[in-house]
């Protein structure tokens, strides 16, 4: 009955319907976002004393609700970066600032704070790309690259001098100074242009993902960035404007990440074709997560894909 007209389409939104298709969001975006790692993380005590489990798990479970809002409630991919809400209970909402939330009980609030809207904003994305001590533009500039806008920087040269923290006369430097001493190498220079302008746009946001002004070194963070091409944004809203004028980029990485979960395999250079049909016939739909879905379903990937004995 499948190969009927309409029958596909109807059991594919059944069973995302299903209170059980929550096992897909929730999976999902741990492979495709690395969520696992946040488990892996331990903030250092002696910067970070606020750090422990409840407000790990916390970051978890605020992703997993999130991602499955925007996924079950089926709206544009896009809303995994502009989304206005959030879930956070009591010791979430304290970390963000977020007033008058009380209890464990996880709920759904708006935020006030634009820098807090979307995926970028998400305690349990921040620490990942993040140091024991401090933050790391570099760091967090290449995961936007790979995971957002699939184009994942060249791996670094060989014997690549270590950033230098202190000037000459030992005075703490800020990580922008860092990185610009750190940028006159020239084997360095070519891939920082890209990465480092990313990562400092979220230096407001610290190693828990907290709201900061000022840098580990005590100096004013200057948020700014440009791209190699030109293209200029200041602070985490202004790094999702930019992948938001990007947004073919970030839709395709989606469904590429979406069409590699369904297959359970990496994909090769023949699927591309795959990938921009289904972006192509998803365009009429808003890109819908259903339409998505339905694209990968119907695809011959999907449907003749073979399973490992």
């Amino acid at each position: 009955r499948l190969r009927e007209p309409g029958a596909l389409d109807e059991q594919v939104r059944r069973t995302l319907a299903d209170p059980r298709a929550e096992a897909l969001t929730t999976n999902f975006a741990e492979q495709w976002l690395f969520l696992r790692d946040i488990e892996l993380k331990e903030p250092d005590a002696g910067y970070f004393p606020s750090f422990d489990e409840n407000l790990r798990q916390a970051f978890r479970r605020e992703m997993e609700l999130f991602v499955d809002s925007v996924l079950r409630g089926d709206d544009s991919v896009l809303e995994l970066l502009t989304a206005e809400h959030t879930f956070v209970n009591e010791r979430l909402a304290k970390h963000y600032g977020i007033p008058h939330v009380f209890g464990s009980r996880f709920r759904r609030v708006e935020l006030e704070a634009q820098s807090r809207r979307g995926l970028l904003g998400k305690g349990a994305i921040l620490p990942l790309p993040s140091y024991a001590t401090r933050t790391s533009p570099v760091l967090r500039g290449k995961w936007v690259l790979e995971n957002l806008l699939g184009a994942p920087p060249p791996e670094p040269p060989p014997d690549v001098p270590t950033l230098e923290e202190e000037n000459e006369d030992g005075e703490p430097l800020s990580m922008r100074q860092a990185m610009v001493k750190h940028r006159e190498n020239p084997a360095c220079a070519v891939c920082h242009s890209a990465m480092d302008p990313i990562g400092f746009a979220l230096e407001n946001l610290d190693a828990l993902g907290a709201w900061r002004e000022n840098s580990e070194a005590g100096t004013p963070i200057d948020a700014s960035g440009t791209l190699p091409d030109g293209a200029a944004f200041d602070g985490p809203t202004g790094l999702r404007d930019l992948l938001l004028e990007r947004s073919d980029d970030f839709i395709g990485t989606a469904t590429e990440k979406l069409l590699g979960y369904a297959l359970g395999r990496g994909l090769e250079y023949y699927d591309a074709p795959t990938v921009r049909n289904i972006v192509r016939e998803a365009a009429s739909e808003d890109y819908r997560w259903s339409s998505i879905i339905l694209g990968i379903v119907k695809s011959r990937a999907f449907q003749m894909r073979r399973s490992d004995s």
